[in-house]
């Protein structure tokens, strides 16, 4: 009996005839490029914000420290002789990006040609391409780490001469977005775990693989940085502590730094200090900057040293609640609230050589109506990601099930990290979160019922 080529997935999508599939396959093809060209079109050359603009300085020296990623450093040292400056690696955002989500249409499309070509029309949603253009060390994360899903999804049902070189790609582009973004350590198994078994995710085997996987992640950085990179030591994880110590002597009342303070100091410490949306109110804007001046006076450091080590466990121990309540007043100002989208104050200034794109002044106009709403709130991503993992979970023996699951499940843990890592509540950190909503989101709607 021949098969009813008429017949739904599970997903209650029609496949495709092959007539119907080659003119789809063409249309996807015309609009990738256009998506491509239009991307191009309104983010030309790139915009290098200042934390790049510091590792840009960094890679041209061939000198790097850790504050920001050497890794991000040495990729665009190799490739900046193709373009030099911003366009280089904004070329290679882009090309990520798409393809990237190219590739996620293009499987899609054999299942069906409507969910084929919405894909490239899903990419262009404001949360997801309004930062296409930036060089932000989280972006090129976020498209890494969405090719490396999508190539093992792709790769899940070909033969092992196919199968295995991709796969291997895949796990090199999780390891270097590790190494981009190391708190993503704690996420990374999840998807690594997809890319070593595309096909299916089988719970008793992640549990098994996610702590030695996690330990590999966990020591590659320190091997990259300091021993292939020779990366000099800023301590990153201490702006962590700072903001710690700030947010208990808020909420304790009391000064919980290793230093002693003025009666002014101590009084701004306890009462306007504190900042929610970054830690920057101790280090280099008002109202504190005279934090960090004392903890790095020259005579008595006191940052990266391990009396600040003890301090925080000190202060941790003596005033649980406190710390707690420091913790989920930022991460509600992270999940929930307002934070900053786009860097547009740059693009104000007289001397912006960036900004006045007649292509570009749509996106500012549609960031300054969008900003403050929902869509840009990482609460929104964070209940999507729980939601699309929770309907990919029944599917889970299916490449697509196992892929929506992965990405997503990577996603939320990666979120979550920053209740105890975060020290900036500016929505890029959520940038991840997003394309795996809505890569995932993709995938969800591509899998068949289990027979």
């Amino acid at each position: 009996m021949t098969k009813d080529n008429s017949a739904t997935t599970g997903s209650g999508l029609a496949p495709p005839s092959t007539r119907a599939e080659a003119a789809g396959t063409m249309a996807l093809v015309v609009l990738l490029a256009l998506c491509a060209g239009l991307t191009v079109l309104v983010f030309y050359p790139g915009y290098i914000t200042a934390d790049a603009q510091f590792v840009y300085e960094e890679a041209k020296a061939w000198r790097f420290g850790d504050w920001q990623s050497p890794a991000m450093g040495m990729l665009w040292r190799l490739i900046d002789p193709l373009a030099p400056g911003s366009l280089s690696m904004f070329g290679l955002t882009v090309a990520l990006y798409w393809l990237g989500f190219g590739v996620l249409a293009y499987m899609a499309l054999r299942r069906s040609i409507l969910l084929g070509l919405a894909t490239p029309v899903i990419a262009l949603l404001p949360p997801a391409f309004f930062f296409v253009g930036l060089i932000w060390r989280d972006v090129l994360f976020g498209v890494i780490w969405l090719v490396a899903g999508v190539l093992a999804l792709a790769a899940a049902e070909r033969g092992a001469a196919l199968r295995l070189p991709v796969q291997a790609v895949a796990l090199f582009l999780v390891g270097f977005g590790v190494l981009l973004r190391p708190n993503a350590v704690i996420a990374a198994p999840l998807l690594a775990i997809h890319a070593i078994w595309p096909s299916r995710f089988d719970l008793k085997r992640a549990a098994i693989a996610l702590l030695p996987i996690a330990v590999l992640f966990f020591v590659l950085v320190p091997v990259v940085y300091y021993g292939v990179l020779g990366a000099h030591r800023q301590n990153p994880l201490h702006s962590i502590l700072v903001f710690d110590l700030g947010g208990i002597t808020h909420f304790a009342g009391e000064n919980q730094f290793p230093v002693q303070w003025s009666a002014q100091e101590t009084e701004r410490l306890m009462h306007a200090c504190y900042d929610p949306v970054r830690w920057d109110s101790y280090w280099h804007v008002p109202p504190c900057p005279f934090v960090m001046t004392r903890l790095e006076r020259p005579d008595d450091v006191v940052f990266g040293t391990p009396r600040l080590v003890h301090a925080w466990w000190h202060a941790v121990a003596r005033h649980p609640l406190a710390y707690f309540e420091h913790r989920a007043t930022f991460m509600w100002q992270f999940l929930a609230r307002s934070n900053l989208v786009l860097p547009v104050w740059d693009w104000e200034k007289p001397t912006s050589s960036y900004g006045h794109n007649a292509y570009f002044k749509p996106v500012l106009r549609q960031h300054e109506l969008l900003q403050p709403s929902l869509l840009f709130r990482p609460g929104l991503w964070l209940v999507l990601a729980l939601g699309i993992a929770a309907r990919s979970w029944p599917r889970r023996r299916t490449p697509e099930g196992a892929f929506s699951l992965g990405m997503n499940s990577s996603a939320i843990v990666y979120v979550m990290s920053f209740f105890v890592l975060g020290v900036a509540a500016d929505f890029r950190y959520a940038y991840w979160c997003v394309l795996a909503v809505l890569a995932g989101g993709v995938a969800a709607m591509m899998t068949r019922s289990d027979p």
